[in-house]
């Protein structure tokens, strides 16, 4: 592809309508300097200096969506509580669309505080809930999806599952079914609970441990043959269309029909691997989207993973770096 292709495809991302379906999180940092341990317990003692929000899970997704300029909207319930009001206005403030973002008393909003010291994790604090929603929270939220997509129709939804909730049995065979009707792609980045319940998808972005876990697999090497085998076995399953599999430091596979291919990592300095699937699936969604064309999706996917791990924490690919990058490794 010639950078004068690849520039334009940038320019098409604007064009583009998509919505993120799944579970939202707020990311809160707390950074500080340690240099002794409490005399309390054998733990030390972090001295904090700042504290910074960031969103995540589907959330993440969005913003990554966003950063690329595309129209973006979230779908997903959280907390009627000050972590839903903070991450609701982080969203705004990137210029993502709330409106199908829907406060409950039923649920709390995710928050993942991790104290962060010397650029490393010293602990996580976890606050959710990670049943499933009501009934009635679920037919809330499939009855404001059928009415955006009467009213505005996106190009592609993505399904972001982390787990939480938000993305039930039911909700996820009728928006699918809902997809279908409406033309509108789907990709799907799972988590092992539903990880074979999105029969009929048309992009499966898990990554090789999960593949793993969800089929019940042993792996003796990771290869373009097994790898193969691999996307046949999720197949028969989901009889979905494309198989996007992240393989961590050996790169990412896929397959579309007859055509596989392994695509190698670039060099990178690693900081943080957290938030890479995000980017991963955003990219590959959005260029897959306009082209239909999986594997530059994946090429390019597989650079915009790298870009986001030398960041720590959670972070939203950069445009003119991913576009950068892309012209010098693919144009």
């Amino acid at each position: 592809m010639s950078h004068t292709d690849i520039s334009g495809l940038f320019e098409e991302f604007k064009n583009l309508k998509v919505a993120i379906l799944g579970d939202v999180m707020l990311d809160t940092y707390w950074w500080g300097t340690t240099d002794r341990i409490s005399p309390e317990a054998p733990v030390p003692v972090v001295a904090l200096q700042k504290m910074e929000s960031r969103v995540g899970g589907a959330a993440n997704v969005a913003l990554n969506v966003a950063s690329l300029g595309a129209f973006t909207s979230i779908i997903s319930m959280i907390g009627n509580d000050a972590d839903g009001r903070n991450l609701t206005a982080l969203l705004a403030a990137h210029g993502i669309s709330t409106n199908l973002l829907l406060a409950s008393d039923e649920r709390i909003t995710t928050n993942k505080t991790r104290v962060m010291s010397r650029n490393q994790q010293m602990m996580r604090l976890d606050a959710e809930i990670t049943k499933d929603i009501s009934a009635n929270l679920e037919a809330e939220l499939l009855h404001k999806i059928k009415h955006q997509f009467e009213s505005e129709k996106p190009d592609l939804l993505i399904f972001e599952d982390y787990n939480k909730g938000v993305l039930t049995a039911t909700l996820i065979r009728s928006v699918i079914a809902l997809c279908k009707e409406y033309g509108v792609v789907t990709t799907v980045d799972p988590k092992k609970k539903n990880f074979l319940a999105f029969q009929g998808v048309d992009m499966f972005k898990p990554n090789l441990k999960e593949v793993k876990e969800g089929l019940n697999l042993h792996l003796e090497q990771v290869d373009l043959t097994e790898m193969k085998q691999v996307h046949l076995a999720l197949q028969a399953h989901l009889e979905h269309q494309i198989s996007l599999i992240t393989l961590s430091e050996k790169g990412v596979f896929y397959q579309q029909g007859n055509t596989a291919s392994i695509i190698a990592t670039h060099v990178r300095n690693i900081a943080d691997v957290s938030g890479a699937g995000d980017t991963v699936i955003a990219v590959a969604s959005m260029v897959y989207t306009i082209t239909k064309d999986m594997h530059l999706a994946a090429e390019m996917a597989n650079i915009a993973g790298g870009l986001v791990c030398e960041e720590v924490g959670t972070a939203a690919i950069n445009r003119e770096l991913l576009l950068r990058e892309s012209q010098q490794l693919l144009g």
